[in-house]
């Protein structure tokens, strides 16, 4: 294990020490992780250090409760908020979901027990999610009157499509996790227990692979989705030229070449 850093009370990044690996770790255990204004802001801020980082190449979101990866957003703080407060702390919320979906590397959710409402929209955000054989996953926002505002209602059609989603936000209900493997509400389902191993062993096999072109392929990923194919092929191409002429792409062909582990100069 590499170096650990403290973001607020309710947030942790560590370092692993090999293979760029870095870990958000969801650390408000006794309320579930709870996502309250405190712990957004952390998120948020956790965030932008990781983003800036260029020795990072994969990031894995886990939780340190056994029980929950996250059960959404502190009901029992926004149910004490006045209309202005709840004005006030939108932008503050946003903050950590985008915080995650706009991390430049590629992400990994390890999911376990619930992960609902704002917490799914965590896992959402990112670009894969590995769940245990104990996760229930949903979007139950419109049961308690108000709508996936974390980005769910745009994360999720374009996961499992229009019709599904729809299904899913306008009923509330759970999805256990072998069903979820099914609906591809997750992409991967592992034996209880095992999800923070497998994300990480995954997230260690992807950034064994170059910085550069890692961080241009999300790109081209994010921005080419739901284009028609000839604006994402020209979205694609921007993406190549920007990873072309690379120290990265040198070294990636010179050690093919000779036979041995590429060097990633990260540039």
């Amino acid at each position: 294990m590499g170096d650990e850093r403290q973001f607020g009370e309710f947030v942790v990044v560590r370092r692993h020490e090999r293979g760029h690996v870095a870990e958000l770790v969801l650390d408000r255990p006794k309320a579930m992780n709870a996502v309250s204004s405190d712990m957004a802001r952390a998120i948020g801020a956790a965030c932008e250090a990781l983003g800036g980082d260029r020795d990072v190449r994969a990031v894995v979101v886990t939780s340190s409760n056994e029980r929950a990866f996250c059960v959404g957003a502190d009901l029992k703080e926004r149910n004490s908020f006045s209309d202005a407060e709840l004005v006030r702390q939108r932008p503050v919320a946003r903050a950590a979901y985008t915080g995650v979906l706009d991390l430049p590397m590629p992400t990994i959710a390890a999911v376990h027990g619930f992960a609902l409402g704002g917490g799914f929209e965590l896992a959402l955000a990112c670009d894969l999610i590995v769940a245990d054989a104990s996760a229930v996953v949903g979007l139950p926002e419109v049961s308690v009157g108000v709508i996936p505002g974390g980005g769910g209602t745009q994360l999720l059609p374009r996961r499992v499509g229009a019709a599904r989603a729809a299904e899913l936000i306008f009923s509330a209900r759970r999805v256990e996790a072998e069903e979820a493997g099914r609906l591809s509400l997750v992409d991967q389902v592992v034996a209880a227990g095992q999800d923070r191993t497998e994300a990480l062993a995954l997230a260690a096999r992807i950034a064994a692979n170059s910085p550069v072109g890692l961080r241009a392929a999300k790109r081209a990923l994010r921005l080419g989705h739901g284009l028609d194919l000839r604006a994402g092929l020209e979205v694609e191409d921007a993406a190549w030229r920007s990873v072309a002429f690379s120290g990265d792409r040198a070294e990636g062909v010179a050690a093919f070449n000779e036979k041995r582990a590429p060097r990633w100069p990260g540039e």
